[in-house]
């Protein structure tokens, strides 16, 4: 079977996420009710998970931090999260060098400590990059404070992978109130709100010409670009570069050029089809989004796609280890 390496694998640390939990006074509930669910899984890193990528085929997993975290604290109960964090995920990845990688927690409330604890992520655990979750005190990333991170980001030559977090209340008020059960809820995350948000949050960071000044800036995003390859065309229409903006390059070109996407969680044929003919098989990497999504239905997603030999290779492992600095076992 082929080599395949999966990049959005999450991991929630009971004891750490209810540390936030309580330093950070935040309600329980103003957690993904997804997080909870699955929070044996979670947990796990070499029981039930490391079977489960055996079963399907999984190589190796890159895995992130979700749920309750360092973006939601400040100062340095942050700051010391996300290193217990970092560390605690390099002590339980580390003997299993060529089963599991990591993405860095952040204490983005602590920009210029964020890019310390990236630095140290990369140059002591060989950590891949750094995954954040959606906005830090319900701002986005091309806010000024938090050029630290970026600068740091393109420095060392790693990538930021921009995950969906909980939305603002406001926005969950507005947006997703007065719905029959669970359904506003459901409608605010994965039905949709995640998606369209972190689609807003790069289309941000390229109209602000955040992307501009950071061109060797690498970012992720997952869930078969968040609605954005669809979309690409229609962008470029409505903001051709310097007219709504300071963007120096349209939008399809500056997604083309910095921004890769993962499969994670969407594994049906027609949106990976149009991600193919916007981004390119070189741009496109595997991922399942495990736990949320089964290894499995990503193996079928897989095993269903008709790729010549060399774009299936770059797909499953080949991009992600160029990207991520991993081995390529050759």
């Amino acid at each position: 079977m082929i080599r395949t390496i999966a990049l959005e694998e999450h991991v929630v640390f009971p004891e750490l996420s209810k540390k936030v939990i309580l330093e950070s006074g935040t309600p329980s509930n103003r957690s993904s009710g997804s997080v909870a669910n699955l929070s044996d899984q979670l947990a796990d890193v070499t029981g039930e998970r490391l079977a489960a990528m055996d079963a399907a085929g999984i190589s190796t997993q890159v895995l992130s931090v979700v749920g309750p975290g360092a973006n939601l604290l400040h100062g340095d109960a942050a700051v010391r999260i996300a290193l217990e964090y970092n560390d605690t995920l390099a002590k339980k990845i580390g003997s299993y060098p060529d089963r599991f990688a990591a993405f860095a927690h952040l204490p983005t409330t602590e920009p210029n400590a964020a890019a310390n604890g990236l630095e140290r992520a990369v140059k002591i655990h060989h950590f891949c990059g750094a995954m954040i979750n959606g906005m830090t005190d319900n701002k986005f990333l091309d806010a000024p404070e938090f050029a630290p991170i970026l600068e740091r980001a393109q420095q060392l030559d790693v990538p930021v992978y921009l995950h969906p977090g909980l939305p603002p209340e406001q926005v969950v008020k507005a947006y997703y109130s007065d719905l029959p059960k669970e359904s506003g809820e459901r409608l605010s995350v994965a039905g949709w709100g995640w998606h369209s948000e972190t689609a807003i949050h790069v289309l941000r960071l390229i109209i602000s010409g955040t992307f501009d000044k950071y061109p060797n800036l690498k970012l992720i995003i997952g869930h078969m670009g968040e609605m954005l390859p669809m979309m690409m065309a229609r962008c470029d229409t409505m903001f051709k570069p310097g007219e709504a903006g300071v963007n120096q390059r349209s939008i399809s070109q500056t997604l083309k050029d910095q921004v890769f996407i993962t499969t994670s969680g969407i594994f049906t044929t027609p949106p990976f089809q149009i991600a193919l003919e916007t981004f390119g098989i070189d741009r496109i990497l595997f991922s399942v989004d495990y736990p949320f999504a089964t290894n499995d239905s990503g193996r079928q997603f897989l095993d269903n796609l008709h790729l010549s030999d060399n774009d299936m290779e770059k797909l499953c492992w080949r991009n992600a280890a160029q990207l991520l600095k991993l081995p390529t076992g050759e």
